[in-house]
């Protein structure tokens, strides 16, 4: 009997997941197939209970829904609790389990660029669902040092006061985080600005970037913002919201099948979806 995998979000029309997960899953030989479900906010506890009465196998959780769903679940993975957040569901044995694999997706990424990490000093430029996946996921991974940019402070210091892992960090302003740029191997931009149509907007000024640095943007649409473009100017090795949004899809195809996929044909198949 054919596997039923899928997503479920709103708006869900333009998830790229579904023609990376099928493909997957032809590569492999499973019997399985990955279906876009459109659920409205108001739908989403009879959504989650109408896929359990289905039998689905697995599914990813996309806007508005990551926080919402977890009341809805069996259990939730102790980093998806942490977050507060859930972007994959896996059924085992019948029980509906969480994880977040956004953050650690993340990581993964930034390891196929760097293998020392850890030894690293991290600036996160924004506060927000994504910061707090990432923050929480590169301070389990072993990253000591992780400042936070962001313009509302308030949002930064909470973050840092509610990470339960071990790491050093400290809130800085705009001023101090511009100057300290060339301070920071790893600076990560989780904000919207740059995003399409607003392709012009930097969230800082980029003049203290320096070639030691990976800079990175979870943005990919464009796949290259004004501000890698600017970072990639200074010599310092860039990185696009590509590679997080591959490597947690391939997080996610290996709780569900305990396969870790080909990243290299999804990234394709992706860049191939965005007309990249």
């Amino acid at each position: 009997m054919k596997k039923l995998f899928g997503v479920i979000g709103d708006p869900i029309a333009h998830s790229m997941s579904p023609a990376m997960h099928n493909d997957l899953f032809e590569l492999y030989g499973i019997d399985a197939v990955y279906l876009p479900f459109h659920v409205s906010k108001g739908n989403l506890e009879a959504a989650v209970k109408g896929l359990k009465a289905l039998g689905v196998s697995g599914f990813n959780v996309t806007i508005p829904h990551k926080t919402d769903i977890i009341p809805y679940l069996d259990k939730v993975d102790p980093l998806a609790r942490a977050i507060g957040a859930v972007n994959t569901v896996k059924n085992e044995n019948g029980l509906l389990v969480g994880y977040n694999t956004d953050g650690p997706g993340f990581v993964k990424g930034l390891e196929s660029m760097a293998a020392d990490l850890a030894s690293r000093s991290a600036l996160i430029i924004g506060a927000g669902g994504a910061a707090r996946a990432i923050y929480f996921s590169m301070a389990q991974a072993g990253i000591e040092k992780i400042d936070i940019y962001n313009r509302t402070t308030d949002k930064a210091e909470e973050l840092v006061s509610s990470c339960p892992y071990k790491v050093e960090s400290k809130v800085i302003g705009r001023v101090a985080a511009e100057k300290s740029l060339a301070y920071y191997q790893l600076v990560i931009q989780t904000t919207s600005i740059g995003m399409v149509p607003d392709t012009e907007n930097l969230p800082l000024l980029p003049e203290n970037l320096t070639q030691n640095s990976i800079v990175s943007d979870i943005i990919y649409n464009p796949l290259q913002t004004k501000f890698l473009k600017e970072a990639a100017k200074r010599g310092a090795a860039v990185q696009n919201g590509v590679g997080m949004f591959v490597f947690q899809g391939a997080l996610a195809f290996e709780i569900w099948t305990g396969i870790f996929p080909d990243i290299e044909r999804m990234e394709t198949n992706v860049l191939r979806n965005l007309g990249g």
